[in-house]
């Protein structure tokens, strides 16, 4: 399989982290962002809607990382993302849509050069238009993980799931638009717990090859 993703992106670096926990290997293809690779028509050939990342199975190109990973999950279900139970189930992908449907998306790439070509935002706005966003979900993920009691050293128990592969990337952009994340000591606890699992580290954007 073939991953085209972005060293820095955040929805790369979630499909990385599943993709390693489950064990599977794919040809790494950098499409370069910081000199709008995406926007030209290679790249547009291979995804129609021109972001990472894409996934090609090598009989079908997927996109979306939320459909990719759930892609994984149901073709190659060992180990598991997501826990046993309804309501688990349910609770962790909770936690994993605070990130990917209510902090990402209006803190990604295009939305930020928009704001810097369109409305003149300089990078002192810019870390403060992430940072609102970043604070009031992560404080929201924070309080939930705080309610439940059988948590262990993840975001639900004590493997990895869905969840921790979208917090953590989540997590270093925070640290690149200089949020302080004291603020939130049970998810600090759950990135230097993830940071110790090679699954994270080999994900991680500095260990990519177009870092």
């Amino acid at each position: 399989m073939k991953l085209y993703n972005f060293f820095r992106s955040g929805t790369s670096h979630r499909l990385r982290i599943a993709l390693n926990l489950k064990g599977i290997a794919t040809d790494y293809v950098a499409v370069d962002l910081r000199v709008e690779e995406h926007l030209k028509d290679a790249f547009k050939s291979v995804n129609p809607q021109q972001l990472v990342p894409a996934l090609d199975t090598g009989e079908q190109v997927l996109v979306q990382s939320p459909a990719i990973i759930e892609w994984l999950e149901e073709k190659y279900p060992t180990p598991a993302l997501l826990p046993q139970g309804a309501d688990e189930r349910a609770h962790v992908r909770a936690l994993a849509a605070i990130v990917g449907c209510d902090i990402h998306p209006i803190n990604n790439r295009r939305i930020l050069e928009t704001l810097r070509k369109q409305f003149g935002a300089n990078e002192d706005a810019i870390n403060a238009w992430c940072g609102t966003w970043i604070s009031a979900g992560f404080d929201a993920y924070e309080a939930l993980i705080a309610a439940d009691a059988k948590r262990g050293a993840f975001s639900f128990g004590n493997t990895p799931t869905l969840a921790d592969a979208y917090l953590i990337p989540q997590v270093e952009s925070a640290r690149r638009f200089k949020v302080d994340l004291a603020r939130w000591p049970l998810i600090s606890a759950i990135d230097k717990a993830c940071g110790e699992l090679e699954a994270f580290k080999k994900a991680a954007p500095m260990a990519q090859p177009d870092a």
